[in-house]
């Protein structure tokens, strides 16, 4: 029976999520599985894959074929590095021991570079944060220049509006006391 390493759909329209399955070659995408090994979410930045590397392992050591998203899915956890450097071993090219130094190496490695991904990004996102901060302070600055000028128009309105009444009135008022007089 030829096993396959596929994806199996899940999620809603729009918002897909798989689990990493063993299935029959012949078996359709959402059809029968053998063994659930793990789930893939290309929704987030980077892409969350939670994957049982002992299970994977065996069935790729034991010749299940995986599809290409997951052949580079499996290849980015390392279990194809770890394939390889078991098969150094098997050969005798090099220790046990000595091929789980080189992944741990490898993995360290990796995570490393993951590190440095995330970590970029979220400088990424606190730079559009304070730039978008910075422009509404401006913005809210042109603001208040914009009303600080309209009051201090008003002010000045109100202030000319206030000297022209008063010397209108002691102008009307002084006629009466001529009269009066």
């Amino acid at each position: 029976m030829a096993t396959k390493i596929r994806l199996q759909r899940h999620g809603r329209k729009g918002y897909a999520f798989y689990s990493i399955v063993i299935a029959d070659a012949r078996a359709p995408r959402d059809g029968r599985f053998i063994e659930k090994i793990g789930t893939y979410n290309p929704n987030t930045n980077p892409a969350t894959v939670d994957l049982n590397f002992d299970r994977a392992l065996k069935w790729v050591m034991t010749g299940a074929q995986p599809t290409d998203t997951v052949r580079s899915i499996l290849s980015r956890e390392g279990i194809y590095m770890k394939k390889h450097l078991l098969g150094g071993v098997a050969k005798g090219a090099f220790g046990e021991a000595e091929a789980e130094a080189k992944f741990e190496a490898w993995k360290n490695n990796k995570q490393n570079g993951l590190n440095a991904l995330k970590s970029k990004l979220e400088e990424a996102k606190k730079a559009v944060a304070k730039e978008r901060l910075e422009a509404e302070k401006k913005v809210n600055e042109e603001k208040a220049k914009a009303v600080a000028e309209k009051k201090a128009a008003e002010e000045a309105a109100k202030a000319a509006a206030a000297a022209e009444t008063p010397a209108a009135e002691e102008g009307a008022e002084a006629p009466a006391e001529e009269a009066q007089a």
